[in-house]
This record gives C-alpha cells, structure tokens and sequence, in this order.
C-alpha cells in the first residue's frame, strides 16, 4: 500500500508494482514495538544528518519514522518499508508532520519511483538489513538526479581482524534475532561500488573492540 500525505489530509492507493522483487514478505511485529527503544541511543546522529536533506527525498526503510522529526527545509518525503508493523508505526508519525508524505509498503531492492527522482536519499541503519544490499544501492543511485545526494549512518564490518572475526561468527544467529541484520556486511564498500562519486565516510564513536562499529557520510549519484 501506497500512502500519500498533503496538508489537505491523506489517502491510500496500491502499490504500483505488486510482485516485484523488491516486495518481500517481511514480518517483525516485536521488532517494529521494540525499535524505538532499542534505537533511542543513537538518536544524536539522525540529528546530525537527517537536516542535510533537502528538496525532494526518499528515505530507505523508514522502520518506524524515527527519522521524521528531524528533516527541516524540504520540498516532499517519500519512503519505503517492506514490515507492514513498522510501516503502521512510520504512518502515525508522518500525520503530525507539516510537509507532504508518501509512504509505500515495498523493499528496496526494486524502488518504486522513476529514474532521477529526487535530490537526496537517506538511509540510516538499513543496508545491513536489505537480502540484496547491492541492488538496493544501485536502486538509490537509480532514482537519485545526476547530483543527488546519498546521505547514510551505518554499522559497518570492523577494521580489526578479530573484531571482524567475531562479527563473522555472530552474523547468523544475530540475523535470526534482529530481523535479518547482519554484522558483517561493509555498507560503506557497497556505496563506493555502486554509481557514486565523492563518497565521504567518518567513524562515529568506538571503533576499536566493539563489533559495532558505525560510519555515517554522504556520496554523490554521478552524471
């Protein structure tokens, strides 16, 4: 489902690619109640790059809408979520923003928008997630305009052998258990091997004896 948002209230259509791969079936009720509470510590670094967002944006997997109350001076925002249970949470956030939003239950891996879409994507604690991180990235860059910016904050593979060990090692049973998160996965790399340029990363926090090590940056879909 499809919901679209203006100042005049809200209606609901459905999705326009029923069937696509990017539409998997994702199911996390406790996750989606629990989300909030477990995330709430890194809320200072959605405050530092969600207001770099600007003109039209699309934010991938919204979760429950953590990141709403922090974009500032934008045309319009659309978001994707595959979990139905975070996406009914996402929802009644977005009815107290002051700007228009779109909505739609669909995955990342095949973005339900046209080519050039937007000026800026947000993706925030996400491609460690997505069954196809790849194709989600070359999604975003897809819809993004030749300019358009990616902003993301991230856990990312650590750097330390043993640390990255141990992320090794823990990545399939903490898949099971967090909704298909794994600790391995290097999301940085994949933003630098898709179609961007000027990808800029910069540790945040603990980096060392820590299997959660986070980046957060920003990358340039090319021309």
């Amino acid at each position: 489902m499809t919901q679209r948002r203006s100042y005049g209230g809200t209606r609901s259509a459905e999705n326009a690619c029923p069937g696509s791969p990017g539409e998997r079936a994702v199911d996390h009720p406790w996750h989606a109640a629990l989300l909030d509470v477990v995330m709430w510590t890194l809320k200072p670094l959605r405050e530092k790059i969600v207001p770099e967002a600007h003109g039209r944006v699309v934010e991938i997997g919204v979760g429950t809408g953590m990141n709403f109350p922090y974009y500032r001076d934008i045309e319009s925002l659309h978001g994707i979520e595959p979990d139905p249970h975070m996406l009914r949470r996402a929802r009644a956030r977005a009815d107290r923003l002051r700007l228009p939003v779109e909505l739609t239950q669909a995955g990342a891996e095949a973005l339900p928008y046209d080519d050039a879409s937007f000026d800026t994507a947000v993706v925030t604690w996400v491609l460690c997630t997505i069954p196809d991180a790849e194709a989600a990235v070359r999604e975003v860059a897809r819809v993004l305009r030749p300019g358009g910016r990616m902003l993301f904050v991230e856990h990312v593979r650590s750097r330390y052998t043993l640390a990255g060990r141990v992320q090794d090692a823990l990545t399939p049973a903490w898949s099971k258990l967090s909704g298909g998160c794994r600790l391995n996965r290097d999301s940085v790399d994949l933003i630098r091997s898709a179609a961007f340029g000027n990808v800029e990363a910069r540790p945040c926090g603990r980096q060392t004896w820590t299997i959660f090590p986070i980046c957060r940056g920003s990358a340039i879909r090319g021309g």
